[in-house]
Order: C-alpha cells, then sequence, then structure tokens
C-alpha cells in the first residue's frame, strides 16, 4: 500500500503534529488550529512552537489551509504520509465480528446473492460508497457447459463454473439444428473443454475443434465465432455492484450540492470505478489510492480503498470509494477483514 519512496523523512514532532492534524480533521471536518493542537493534545511544546512546526509542514506540502480560515488541513501528501507511517490500525471489536459473520452467514447457494450482501455490509459499517466486483472470469475453470433450444433460431448456453458461479449466454442461430445434435454438441464441448480455465479456453478453441464432422460444423462454427462473448466477461459494468449512496452524503463534505451530484456520477459511471479496481488489483495487501493519486478527475476529490478476494480458482475486489477526510485505521481494518471473511464463506458455502 505503500508510495512512501519519494516523500522526505520527517523527524517525530513532525510526525506528532501531523498525526494529530490528521486525526484531528478526520474527526471535526474542521480546520486544525495550534491552541487546538496544544489543548487537545500533550506534547509538552508550546503554541508557538507548534505554529512554527506546522509552517514547516505546510512549507513541505504535508498540510495546507483554506484560505478562510488560519487552521489547517491534510494534503493528498499529507494523507499519504499519515497512512504509510503514521496510521495504528483499528482493532475489529468482537460485536462487528459477529455482525459480519452473522449477515454473511446467510442461507443462499447463490454467491451472488452473498456478493451483494457483502456491498451492503461493507457500506452500511464504513459509512461510504461500497464497490464489490463479481469475481474475474478470466481464471474461471468451467465445470459444464449445457445447451438448451429457446427456439428454432436462438440458443441458449448454461457455464457453470468450478467456483459456483452460473452465468448465460443467448446466441442467435442461422439453421434449425436438430435437439439430437445439440446433445451431441454439448458431450463433445464438455469432454474437451471441462476442467480448462477460461483463457485457455479462448485460446485454443479453434485447435480442439479442427477434427470435428460435417454434422457439428455449424454450431461449432457458432461456438468459435462467439468463443470471447460466452468465454470472457465484457459486460464488467454489469458484474459491479455499487451501494451507500445514503451512507456517504451524511458526510460534511456532501452538504455542498455540487458534490452531492458527483456521488451521484460516479454510481452512474462504473467503469471509472472498475478501472481503478482493475489496477488495485496488482498485490495481495489493502489498496489505497488517495486524491490526485487517481488519474480520474471525477475520483480526486476521493480516497478509494479495496482488497481481492478469492472465490474458487477466480478473484474478484471489494473496496469502499469515500471523502479524504475518512477513518483510515477504522477502514482499512474492515475492507481487509470483510475481504478474507467473504473468501472463507465463499469457500465453504
Amino acid at each position: 500500500m505503500s508510495r512512501q519512496d519519494k516523500i522526505e523523512d520527517l523527524n517525530e514532532r513532525e510526525k506528532n503534529i501531523l498525526k494529530s492534524i490528521v486525526q484531528q480533521f478526520i474527526l471535526t471536518a474542521s480546520p486544525v488550529g495550534s491552541r487546538n493542537i496544544t489543548k487537545k493534545y500533550d506534547m509538552g511544546i508550546s503554541p508557538a512552537t507548534v505554529r512554527n512546526i506546522m509552517a514547516d509542514l505546510e512549507d513541505s506540502g504535508f498540510i495546507n489551509h483554506p484560505h478562510t480560515s488560519a487552521g489547517r488541513v491534510p494534503t493528498d501528501k499529507g494523507y499519504r504520509y499519515y497512512v504509510d507511517s503514521l496510521m495504528e490500525l483499528r482493532k475489529i471489536r468482537s460485536a462487528q465480528k459477529g455482525l459480519i459473520s452473522k449477515a454473511l452467514k446467510v442461507d443462499t447457494e447463490e454467491p451472488e446473492e452473498l456478493i451483494r450482501i457483502t456491498s451492503k455490509l461493507l457500506s452500511t459499517i464504513t459509512n461510504q460508497l461500497a464497490c464489490v466486483s463479481y469475481p474475474d472470469l478470466d481464471s474461471a475453470v468451467l465445470t459444464k457447459l449445457q445447451i438448451i433450444s429457446l427456439t428454432s433460431s436462438r440458443i441458449m448456453v448454461v457455464i457453470s463454473i468450478k467456483s459456483g458461479l452460473v452465468r448465460t449466454i443467448t446466441l442467435e442461430i442461422k439453421s434449425n439444428i436438430r435437439h439430437s445434435r445439440l446433445e451431441s454438441v454439448q458431450g463433445l464441448l464438455n469432454e474437451r473443454l471441462a476442467g480448462l480455465r477460461f483463457s485457455e479456453i479462448r485460446k485454443t478453441f479453434k485447435d480442439r475443434f479442427k477434427d470435428i464432422s460435417e454434422k457439428q460444423k455449424p454450431i461449432i462454427r457458432l461456438f468459435i465465432d462467439s468463443v470471447d462473448r460466452i468465454f470472457k466477461d465484457d459486460r464488467k459494468s454489469d458484474h459491479l455492484i455499487v451501494t451507500g449512496a445514503k451512507n456517504i452524503i451524511k458526510q460534511p463534505e456532501f452538504e455542498n450540492p455540487e458534490k452531492f451530484e458527483s456521488v451521484i456520477e460516479l454510481m452512474e459511471d462504473k467503469e471509472i470505478i472498475i478501472h481503478i479496481m482493475e489496477k488495485s488489483t496488482e498485490n495481495n495487501d489493502v489498496y489505497i489510492s488517495i486524491g490526485s493519486e487517481n488519474k480520474y478527475s471525477k475520483l480526486q476529490d476521493y480516497s478509494f480503498i479495496s482488497k481481492e478476494y478469492k472465490f474458487g480458482e477466480t478473484v474478484g475486489t471489494l473496496g469502499i470509494v469515500g471523502p479524504k477526510r475518512m477513518e483510515y485505521s477504522k477502514v482499512v481494518a474492515i475492507v481487509d477483514y470483510i475481504a478474507k471473511m467473504l473468501s472463507e464463506f465463499l469457500k465453504n458455502p
């Protein structure tokens, strides 16, 4: 999660002052003054010394002050230093762990339902916008494939994945194909594809069916032409759940109507969240992106915190989007814990 490589280090007094400013601003949403620091935090130094240190921190870009106030607020650089070097992760209370376990211990055989519940749970606990993506199907392993005739010109392909997910694709066919022939092709497809990853199926499908009979060619040709549709998730925005607008707008930042509109835009433009979630899967740690670290302008007033969860051979991502003034020590711990718990419940439904 660290991006601290290029940021200069601070001495102990500077660290304590910066930590106090970040924590106080997170708590109150109001700029923090030197008198406030000396009254609330017993550091054994005078307000004048605190003011001098704050001036140094401002010169170094860790804090700044709004024009309307003498107090200071953290910058993106200040938040980054806090997250990487000063933050102490909050321990999750046993009562909260029990709440999470109870919510996920739902009586359902549908993994999708568990993923939807997770999104609501994550939003409720953090009071932020929660995002949960369905597992990436590139690493999915095919269990079996069924072909169902819908009409004389349409078939449904039902894909069962090793982890328990099921997806369906409807294909148009140019000529009538007898039911017995569909069964024959279905058996052949399962014989040659079951147990393979989707990525491997896409690359090798054509080569695996070079020797088929003339009778089987029309429907196999349809599968060759549609292999990316069947074994790849192109409609990613349909596989992302975003919940919690009513929670995030309770934050003081969203009293401004323009800020409120920006939340609605984020929920409607899921592609932005999808792109940053894809980037966040580059390592196994909790991923934190703060303000200007997000290349998308719509996300530059927000922080994004996410982690992968595992579902059999596949992985998905869950995370939250919220104002930069968020309780990082709590949110990071919650995201990490719920990702681990979801992985466990998906492993043992």
